[in-house]
């Protein structure tokens, strides 16, 4: 686990290794999300990337009896 510290200026750095395996750029814009305690950053892409993202998703599921009608 990764860790940053907060500067003066309330700014983090992204760890390189985060930002290579997420493959976060310069300029990218990023979604603030706060979760309890916790806060998150989501990269945004674009949409044209999301393209072939759920090749191989099974969308099939069995129904628990409760939720039938």
């Amino acid at each position: 686990m990764e860790k940053v510290t907060v500067s003066p200026k309330f700014q983090v750095v992204i760890p390189r290794t985060v930002r290579e395996r997420l493959r976060i750029v310069a300029g990218q814009e990023l979604q603030v999300i706060a979760i309890g305690d916790r806060i998150e950053l989501v990269p945004i892409r674009p949409m044209r990337k999301m393209r072939g993202f759920l090749k191989g998703y099974d969308p099939s599921f069995q129904r628990e009896e409760e939720d039938r009608a």
